[in-house]
C-alpha cells in the first residue's frame, strides 16, 4: 500500500495546475506560429516563385539553388544578427538551460528558414529553446518562487505534447526525468504538472492543426514468431545506421568549424544539401513527415536500389544539416529514415508485413538518435497505427538498446568541438 500524498503537495499541484495549463497552451500557440511562418515561406520558395518564373520546383537545379540560398541566408543571420541564432542545435539536448531573450529573434529566423527551405531537421529543438526562454523569463517575473528547473520540464512537456499531438509522448519522455524533481509524493505527483502542460498543449495543437504521424498501412492484427525476428533484425540494422550517423556528426561538425565564418560553412552546407536533394529528389527534403506519405505512395514504382539511395541521401543530409550550423532537431528526420529503412526491408523480403518492417525501422533509428526507448516505442506505434505490433517492439527494443547503449550519442560535446 502507498501512503497518501501530503496535503501540502496536493495543494501545491492544484495551485500550479493553472499556470502549467497556460504554459501548455502557450507552447502550442508558439509552435503553431513558427509552423505557419515556415509554411508561408515554403509556399513562396517551392510554389509561388517557381510558378512565377515558369520553372519546375522539383528539378535538380532549383533544389540546389534554393538550398544554397537558404544556407547563405542562415549563415548571414548566424554571422551578423544579434544573438547569432542561439545555441548550436548540434551541441545541446532537448532540455538545455534557458537562452537569453536577445537570441530568440535570430533563432526563430534561422529555424523558419531551415524548415521552409528543405533542410533535413525538425522543429523540436529550437521551438523548445524558444518556449523555454520565454516562459522562464515570464514566470521569473510573475512567480519567482517556482524553480527554474520545474519550469524547464513543464515547458518541454507542453511543447512535446504539441509536437506529437498527444500527452502520451511527453509522459513517456519525462517518466525518468521527473525523478530528479524535488517534489514530495509518488511518481504521478512528479508527472502531474508536466502532464497538465502536455495535455493542454496537445489539445490546443489538435484543435489548430490536427497533427498525425499515422501512415495508411495495411492492417496488422496477427502476430507471428517470424515477425519478432524480422522486427528485431530491422531495428538493429536501422540503429546501426543511426550509430554511424552519430559517429560522423562531431567529425563533420569540426570540419565545418575550420572554416570559421558561419556564412561560409552554412553556405557550403546548404550547397551540399542542394546536391543531395538533386540526387535524392524532393522526397529527401524537409523534416520528413509529409514525405513519408509520398514515399509510401511511390514505393511500388521504385526499385530497391532507388529506395536504398533515398535512405543514404537522407542520412547524409541529416548529418550535414546538423553539422553545418542549421538549427533544428534530429528526431523528425530520423522517423523518416526509419520508415524508409522499413520500406526497403519490405521490398527485399515482401513476406515481412509492411507495418512490422516500418515499425522496426522507426524504432531502431529513433532509438539511436534520441537514446530514449519510450519515445522510440511510442513513435514506432504512432507511425504504424498498430497496437498489435507493440509486443513485438517491446522485445525488439531490447537487443537494439544493447547495440546503442554504449555507442556514440548524436550530440556534439564541448571536448569534441575543441579537437581539430
Amino acid at each position: 500500500m502507498h501512503s497518501r500524498p501530503p496535503q501540502s503537495t496536493v495543494r501545491m499541484l492544484a495551485a500550479l495546475s493553472i499556470p502549467a495549463a497556460v504554459v501548455g497552451i502557450g507552447c502550442a500557440l508558439l509552435l503553431r506560429a513558427v509552423d505557419q511562418m515556415a509554411a508561408l515561406l515554403e509556399q513562396g520558395l517551392w510554389s509561388a516563385l517557381p510558378d512565377a518564373l515558369g520553372v519546375d520546383p522539383t528539378s535538380g537545379w532549383w533544389i540546389f539553388a534554393t538550398l544554397t540560398g537558404i544556407g547563405i541566408a542562415v549563415g548571414l543571420v548566424l554571422w551578423l544578427a544579434p544573438g547569432h541564432g542561439g545555441e548550436d542545435s548540434a551541441t545541446v539536448s532537448l532540455m538545455a538551460p534557458p537562452s537569453p531573450l536577445r537570441v530568440l529573434p535570430s533563432l526563430a529566423v534561422v529555424t523558419v528558414l531551415g524548415l521552409a527551405g528543405g533542410v533535413s531537421l525538425g522543429p523540436e529543438s529550437p521551438i523548445i529553446a524558444i518556449n523555454t526562454a520565454l516562459f522562464v523569463a515570464a514566470i521569473k517575473k510573475l512567480q519567482p518562487s517556482i524553480p527554474t528547473g520545474l519550469v524547464v520540464i513543464v515547458v518541454a512537456a507542453g511543447t512535446i505534447g504539441a509536437l506529437f499531438g498527444t500527452p502520451v509522448a511527453a509522459a513517456l519522455v519525462f517518466t525518468g526525468v521527473v525523478g530528479s524533481l524535488k517534489i514530495e509524493g509518488e511518481l504521478w505527483d512528479r508527472l502531474f504538472l508536466p502532464l497538465v502542460a502536455a495535455a493542454t498543449g496537445s489539445v490546443t495543437m489538435s484543435l489548430l492543426a490536427h497533427p498525425s504521424f499515422t501512415l495508411p498501412l495495411p492492417t496488422y492484427t496477427t502476430v507471428a514468431a517470424w515477425d519478432l525476428l524480422s522486427a528485431s533484425i530491422i531495428a538493429c540494422v536501422a540503429a546501426t545506421i543511426g550509430i554511424l550517423a552519430a559517429a560522423a556528426l562531431p567529425r563533420l561538425h569540426r570540419a565545418f568549424r575550420l572554416l570559421r565564418n558561419p556564412l561560409i560553412y552554412a553556405g557550403i552546407g546548404g550547397a551540399l544539401l542542394g546536391v543531395l536533394g538533386a540526387i535524392g529528389g524532393p522526397v529527401t527534403l524537409f523534416k520528413g513527415l509529409q514525405q513519408m506519405d509520398e514515399l509510401l505512395d511511390e514505393r511500388n514504382s521504385l526499385t530497391v536500389g532507388t529506395l536504398i539511395l533515398i535512405v543514404a541521401v537522407k542520412v547524409v543530409a541529416l548529418v550535414i544539416s546538423a553539422a553545418a550550423g542549421f538549427r533544428g532537431g534530429r528526431v523528425f528526420p530520423a522517423v523518416f529514415i526509419g520508415m524508409a529503412i522499413g520500406v526497403v526491408a519490405n521490398a527485399i523480403v515482401p513476406s515481412v508485413p509492411l507495418a512490422v518492417a516500418i515499425a522496426g525501422g522507426v524504432l531502431g533509428m529513433v532509438l539511436a538518435v534520441s537514446r530514449d526507448g519510450w519515445i522510440s516505442l511510442f513513435v514506432a506505434v504512432a507511425v504504424t497505427g498498430s497496437v498489435s505490433a507493440l509486443p513485438l517492439l517491446c522485445i525488439a527494443v531490447l537487443p537494439t538498446w544493447l547495440l546503442v547503449s554504449r555507442a556514440p550519442v548524436m550530440v556534439v560535446h564541448a571536448h569534441q568541438q575543441e579537437k581539430l
